[in-house]
């Protein structure tokens, strides 16, 4: 969806034309893509590297972000520059089925095994949750369940509507959720730090069509979460074609 907003976006500021290739993999495969220069910019997710106040920005949605540093270091070590976050949180979201919310407190995070009415859970994760947020709670997620399973992120919200897990680690702007029905658990003691989406742009192609930058510069805090779930849910509830959800966003947006 960004992949078709950015393009559309670059086009429409600019005399190029952006070649689309959406679906190479993981954040690993287009990050070498992209400093190898088989690409030249992706949208990725940037956590907040310390707690350090200096150098933070702000972005519309008030959670700050330490981009300085994270800028910082991908020119040096990548010469890949560092956008402006979009303004929405692309954070791990604990997602269970709607008719089983009464089985969890408050419809929030349990704190402890004994906060699930029916006991222990199947749940399911994707492989970059589980290396990352998931892997570093270990002990939320084995208060919440029995027996993890790492399944790919296309398939979590199936299994958990066809009763094959009961609880999935996704991310809180996913649209599947919505399609079918899930609930989405308030992480109301913030145990996943905000994971703020930017555009990663090779320098070397700032620097040759600096149009791209200030293209891209415009959707600087521009997405809210809200905005990025129900273009999520058109493509992957309503089975939409990207570029019509991101041409409609645009004219909305006024950009």
């Amino acid at each position: 969806m960004l992949a078709e907003l950015f393009a559309q976006q670059i086009e429409a500021h600019s005399a190029l034309r952006v070649e689309r290739r959406v679906n190479l993999g993981g954040t690993f495969i287009c990050h070498q893509a992209l400093i190898s220069g088989k690409i030249d910019l992706y949208p990725d997710t940037q956590e907040p590297p310390s707690p350090n106040p200096e150098g933070l920005t702000r972005c519309r949605s008030n959670r700050i972000t330490d981009v300085s540093r994270v800028q910082q270091e991908y020119r040096g070590r990548f010469n890949v520059e560092v956008m402006p976050p979009l303004g929405f949180n692309n954070t791990f979201a604990m997602v269970i089925r709607g008719d089983d919310a009464e089985n969890f407190i408050c419809g929030k995070f349990p704190t402890s095994g004994n906060t699930l009415r029916n006991g222990a859970r199947d749940s399911a994760t994707n492989s970059w949750s589980a290396r990352t947020g998931i892997a570093a709670g270990r002990g939320l997620w084995s208060s919440l369940c029995r027996r993890p399973k790492i399944l790919d992120l296309g398939l979590l919200y199936r299994a958990l509507a066809d009763h094959q897990v009961d609880l999935v680690a996704g991310n809180s702007t996913d649209g599947s959720d919505h399609a079918l029905g899930m609930v989405v658990l308030e992480d109301d003691r913030h145990y996943f730090p905000p994971y703020e989406a930017v555009p990663l742009v090779r320098r070397a192609t700032l620097d040759q069509h600096p149009e791209v930058g200030a293209a891209l510069g415009a959707l600087a805090g521009k997405i809210s979460e809200e905005e990025m779930r129900r273009m999520n849910y058109a493509v992957d509830g309503e089975h939409r074609d990207p570029a019509d959800v991101a041409r409609e966003f645009r004219i909305a947006k006024w950009f």
